[in-house]
């Protein structure tokens, strides 16, 4: 079983004072809003630096690669500035109990367990269904749990107005970050008309995921922005239009019920997965709804998905951060550090 690392127990300690202030936060943020970190992928592109820091097989976001902190606690402390930290839902699967129990064993009943990996769609779906059913006025944010921004303060500024706005549209309301380069390993929001009084957001012109190395140099020319996949909207709204895309996918999660666990968890129906295929948010929901969708942009932040190993390194690096891993993983054998 996965316990408590030295880290983490620093970072226990280091958070208190945090976890005050958050406590005496919560009291002043709207009662409507939630917020569904998604802690339930596998990681597999950075496990051999996981491995290296962890000496197990444990995905990425259960891993601290910097501040003493798992990436799942970061992205925690992160959505917990816009949203009460009861309303904060975790998306997570069956398989990764013993990682991810230690570090949220205070909110269990805010587990929302899959029987297994599904895809982003399915995660996504059955966690904003729970959200429905129990508050169908809410404004729903969704949070990827392995990704790291060099200024926390710029990211809850824009998810501050993406909630704004989200509320007055009501339409689903991306963040995207401005590019650095031509990058072909992440996901592209091309960028429509702008939204005239709510600068700087726009329209949604088009996605290009993993683009070729030609189109992603001509959609950094074009001011495209990079899709951070933080995304806020009113949840009813924000269910119809992924149906719009994935009735199949909606319908049957709709359809399946969502008992407590023994202690307090929500364990999703293994039947209702056993009848859903495997669906990529970003390659095959958000496409097929542009016309939907509004995206805004992140102020001067370097935000990166931490997606492999040397990207990890690099980003961390450049950012000012030096990991106590970072010279074992420069010293490992060419070979040995090759991304899996």
């Amino acid at each position: 079983m996965a316990g408590l690392s030295g880290s983490d127990h620093d970072f226990k300690r280091n958070a208190a004072p945090f976890n005050r202030a958050a406590s005496l936060r919560c009291h002043r943020l709207p009662k409507n809003r939630w917020a569904v970190i998604l802690a339930g992928g596998e990681g597999a592109r950075l496990r051999p630096l996981t491995r290296l820091i962890c000496g197990d097989e444990r995905p990425k976001q259960f891993c601290s690669l910097y501040g003493g902190a798992t990436l799942l606690q970061h992205a925690r402390q992160r959505a917990e500035r816009s949203v009460r930290s009861g309303h904060v839902l975790f998306s997570l699967t069956r398989a990764h109990e013993a990682f991810y129990s230690p570090l949220l064993a205070d909110c269990r009943r805010q587990w929302i367990v899959q029987p297994y990996n599904r895809g982003t769609g399915a995660a996504i779906v059955s966690s904003l269904l729970y959200v429905a059913r129990r508050a169908p006025d809410a404004v729903a944010a969704i949070f990827p749990s392995d990704h790291h921004y060099s200024d926390e303060n710029i990211v809850a500024e824009a998810v501050e107005n993406a909630f704004e706005l989200a509320e007055a549209e009501p339409r689903v309301v991306l963040l995207g970050a401005k590019p650095s380069s031509p990058e072909v390993e992440y996901g592209w929001i091309e960028v429509g008309d702008p939204i005239a009084g709510v600068a700087p957001a726009f329209r949604v012109r088009g996605f290009h995921e993993k683009p070729s190395g030609e189109l992603a140099s001509l959609l950094l020319r074009r001011q495209a922005l990079w899709n951070t996949f933080v995304m806020i909207g009113p949840v009813l709204p924000f269910l119809e239009t992924i149906y719009s895309a994935a009735p199949d996918l909606v319908g049957a999660l709709r359809r399946s019920v969502m008992p407590r666990g023994p202690r307090g968890e929500v364990r999703l129906e293994e039947s209702a997965y056993a009848r859903i295929p495997s669906v990529d948010f970003s390659r095959q929901i958000l496409p097929a709804v542009t016309g939907r969708l509004i995206v805004r942009q992140l102020g001067p932040v370097v935000w990166n998905d931490l997606g492999d190993c040397n990207r990890a390194l690099d980003a961390l690096s450049e950012a000012g951060l030096e990991p106590d891993w970072a010279e074992r993983w420069r010293a490992r054998p060419p070979a040995a550090s090759a991304v899996a």
